[in-house]
Formats: structure tokens, C-alpha cells, sequence
């Protein structure tokens, strides 16, 4: 796990989490809710805080290569969209997470409390050329699935199970780049009511 360098926490936490910090080498401070607030000028947290050294990010080798469902994400800011889209990552047994270079930091503070803390054990990594780790991907033998709300596209439903899959999302509004489109093997869609254009991101996942 990454390394703990302090934590901050209330009263009554200190209390609570007293047994899980009696191995912790890290410097425990302690304040008052109303002391914190005051200090940051909102709620700042809900009375456990910590700050922790960031480990070297994981090689997209190392992630792919005993994947067999992957989740892959193009232009995700909303972080927390990338927060839910790691916790449904947890849910569903997805093997790893891999980001394009534009996509938001998955340890943002937010993003993290959105996902349930899964951004710290869904394995993840983000590309430095894109769209060229996609051809990586073909080439380790992942069928690339771009998911649209394109009403020519397939169902979901007629994706056959078994083989290694990587499923590619896109930020709201642009969805997916004409780049990765065309990288991918095919397009899929979830059939909607008419009326309906499309799915929260997270949810489409």
C-alpha cells in the first residue's frame, strides 16, 4: 500500500480507530471538527484524513498482461464519474483500469471517496501515447469494444462471452474520440426508451 505520511483526525475518531493506528509509524494529529473547518473554510473531511506518498505508477504491461476484462477511459474529468466508474470496476471484477492521457488523476481526493477507496485496489494505469496503446492492446490479443449511444451500433446483448476484452469509454458529451473509434473492433450500444439520448457514463459501465 502506499506509504502513510500523517494523518489528520477528530476526536471521536481517534477514539475509533485507535486499534487500526497501534502499528502506524506516521504522525497522528488530532483537532476539533469546528478547528478544521475554520482552518479550511468548509467540511473538509469526515474525521479521518490521511496523506500518503504516491507510489510509481504500475507499467501497462504489468496490468494487461493477466487481464481478461479491461476498462479503458478517454477524456474522464469528472472525477465523480471516474470515482463511480472505479467502484463499478470492484463490482463487476475488472481486471485493471487503463487511462488516456487526458483523463483526471483517480487520486484526487474526491475521486477516491467516490469510488469507496476502490481507486486504491482496482489495479490502473495511465498510457503516455494514445491512441497507440490501443494497438498494444489488439496486439496482447483484446477484442476493443467502443461503447456509443450511436443508434446503428449493435446491442450490447450481442456481445458472445469469452474472450479478452477491453471496453472503451468516453466523457460525457464528446464520448469517444474519431481516433479510438476507429482503433476499436466493434461498437456496441445499450438500447434505450425512445426519447432518451443517453446514459451517465457510470452507468453506461
Amino acid at each position: 500500500r502506499s506509504p502513510v505520511r500523517s494523518l489528520l483526525l477528530s476526536e471521536g475518531k481517534l477514539a475509533a480507530l485507535e486499534a487500526d493506528l497501534a502499528d502506524e509509524d506516521a504522525p497522528v494529529f488530532v483537532a476539533s471538527r469546528s478547528t478544521m473547518t475554520g482552518i479550511a473554510g468548509f467540511n473538509v473531511h469526515r474525521g479521518a484524513l490521511a496523506s500518503a506518498s504516491r507510489l510509481p505508477m504500475t507499467a501497462m504491461d504489468a496490468i494487461i498482461g493477466p487481464a481478461r476484462l479491461l476498462a479503458v477511459l478517454e477524456g474522464i474529468n469528472d472525477l465523480e464519474n471516474l470515482g463511480a466508474l472505479f467502484r463499478n470496476a470492484a463490482a463487476f471484477s475488472v481486471d485493471g483500469v487503463l487511462l488516456c492521457p487526458r483523463s483526471a488523476d483517480p487520486l484526487y481526493r474526491r475521486c477516491v471517496r467516490v469510488s469507496v477507496g476502490q481507486v486504491l485496489h482496482v489495479p490502473w494505469t495511465r498510457v503516455g501515447a494514445w491512441p497507440d496503446a490501443l494497438h498494444t492492446l489488439r496486439a496482447d490479443g483484446f477484442e476493443l469494444v467502443a461503447l456509443t449511444p450511436d443508434p446503428s451500433a449493435p446491442p450490447v446483448a450481442s456481445l458472445e462471452a469469452g474472450s479478452k476484452r477491453a471496453l472503451l469509454l468516453g466523457a460525457e458529451g464528446p464520448g469517444l474520440s474519431p481516433e479510438a473509434m476507429a482503433a476499436c473492433d466493434r461498437r456496441v450500444r445499450i438500447p434505450l426508451a425512445p426519447g432518451v439520448d443517453s446514459l451517465n457514463v457510470a452507468t453506461a459501465a
